[in-house]
């Protein structure tokens, strides 16, 4: 007779499911609005995990933006705020590297 499956089982496995897809849209969307937008990166904006800690910071203070990519930015927020970063790297080498932040003279 086989085991019953563990429920903590399938819950870490819709976790980690969960979990991907997130990482996934952060790898895809970028910054739509602000100084990290179009305007001023053309031509989609900067790439959410490219975004600077303290931008996100400044987000957590003064209240993230409503709907999905408030979600995604608070989670964004966690997870460099935690020092896991490197999650992103893969992301990064598909694209070539970092986003330079840097102002332009």
């Amino acid at each position: 007779m086989p085991a019953d499956p563990d429920p903590d089982d399938a819950l870490d496995s819709r976790l980690r499911d969960w979990f991907a897809h997130d990482l996934a849209e952060i790898g895809q969307t970028t910054m739509p609005f602000g100084k990290y937008g179009p305007d001023h990166y053309p031509p989609r904006g900067v790439p959410l995990y490219d975004l600077p800690l303290e931008y996100l910071v400044w987000f957590e203070r003064k209240g993230f933006p409503k709907g999905r990519l408030g979600e995604l930015l608070r989670i964004l927020y966690q997870l460099k705020t935690d020092g896991c970063d490197e999650v992103f790297d893969e992301f990064r080498r598909r694209r070539g590297g970092r986003t330079n932040l840097r102002e332009r003279r």
